[in-house]
């Protein structure tokens, strides 16, 4: 059996994220090393981690492409929301930039996107109707 249990995410400072998290979407904190070089926020089934990237480095021997704010990565996490209006200012309010504004899907979803702190891309949507 395989779980999906975590995605961790490389970042320059952890403690700056943390903050960013809990103030843009209401995470918990979960667990932080004394060199607060890594962390884990409570969201949900899957826990959302960050590593600061030099422990990144030690970790992976051949290397890996940082987040930059000025191109969009081809991945982005997804948080499903009540009010995506609200969802968006309250992530704006705490740091993060609006990328894509919010639309209405043809399936009669709504769906914006922000970039956060680092420069990860994330949908901010309703649930979709099955």
């Amino acid at each position: 059996m395989i779980k999906y249990s975590y995605t961790i995410m490389y970042v320059k400072q952890v403690d700056a994220t943390l903050a960013f998290y809990e103030s843009a979407f209401g995470f918990e904190r979960k667990f932080i090393t004394p060199e607060a070089d890594y962390a884990e926020l409570i969201s949900g089934e899957t826990t959302l981690a960050f590593a600061r990237e030099d422990l990144a480095q030690s970790n992976l021997s051949k290397g890996y492409r940082t987040v930059s704010k000025d191109q969009v990565m081809g991945i982005e996490l997804g948080f499903v929301v009540d009010n995506v209006e609200e969802a968006v200012d309250r992530a704006i309010e705490a740091g993060a930039t609006l990328y894509e504004p919010i639309k209405v899907k043809p399936w009669g979803q709504t769906v914006a996107y922000v970039i956060d702190c680092n420069g990860f891309l994330i949908e901010l949507c309703t649930a979709m109707e099955v």
